[in-house]
């Protein structure tokens, strides 16, 4: 089920796109644009990743701290993150215990077939790490606008 608002947001620590443990506490005392997204280097997730990393300023003018995270393996973030020139933590989840932690990981249908995979889906997190709100499937390309609301 998805987190809701008000609910503390599950701490985790996984490897970056470096391939460093990366823990979500180790942010407290910030703002967190907690992102999850399907796929690397998919347009969706292209537009997305660009749009954070082009106001990435404005969201630092805000204090919000940009953290991405999907299923992919670290190799295939940092290949991600080094061809979209990326400086934000790109968190891998390949057990899939993060997606599922934070009720993402959810039922999909395209074209008449049914899969499971990763819903698009933002939690903003309080300097407590308290989610404050929750954007289910962001506009890709005006998502900085959406989380700046």
């Amino acid at each position: 089920m998805l987190l809701e608002p008000s609910t503390p947001a599950p701490d985790f620590t996984a490897p970056d796109q470096h391939g460093n443990p990366f823990t979500l506490s180790s942010l407290r005392g910030h703002k967190v644009a907690l992102y999850f997204y399907p796929k690397d280097d998919t347009p969706g997730c292209t537009a997305q990743a660009c749009n954070l990393r082009d106001n990435e300023a404005q969201l630092a003018a805000q204090g919000i701290k940009v953290v991405g995270v999907s299923i992919d393996n670290a190799a295939s973030h940092a290949k991600f993150a080094q061809k979209y020139d990326l400086a934000f933590p790109l968190v891998a989840d390949a057990d899939k215990e993060i997606v599922n932690a934070y009720g993402v990981w959810q039922e999909k249908k395209n074209y008449g077939k049914t899969y499971w995979g990763v819903v698009r889906t933002t939690f903003l997190l309080d300097e407590q790490g308290v989610i404050t709100r929750v954007i289910k499937r962001p506009d890709t390309k005006e998502h900085v606008a959406q989380l700046l609301k």
